[in-house]
């Protein structure tokens, strides 16, 4: 049972991280002129601006902060899914 939850917390961890990655990935992509058109480009803002959406307050004029208040609370979602994990795992024991 124990390794059940592992492979799912770690799943989990795996996936924020994958995320994570997508969201810089998607930064980067600002800084290419018609990055955002190419079928990558497309795939990954399908994929992030409905999370960023949350975070377009985070703007100081022509400068956005959204991926990096992104980024913040997705590795607080892990920080918790660390925490819960190791509460599962006393609770087990």
């Amino acid at each position: 049972m124990l390794s059940i939850v592992s492979l799912i917390f770690t799943a989990l961890d795996w996936l924020v991280r994958a995320y994570i990655l997508l969201i810089v990935v998607y930064a980067l992509l600002s800084w290419l002129p018609g990055a955002y058109q190419s079928k990558l480009g497309q795939v990954i803002t399908r994929l992030v601006e409905p999370f960023l959406n949350y975070f377009n307050f985070a703007s100081v004029g022509p400068l956005g902060f959204g991926p990096v208040v992104g980024i913040i609370v997705l590795t607080l979602v892990q920080y918790g899914l660390r925490a819960l994990e190791i509460m599962l795992f006393r609770l087990m024991l």
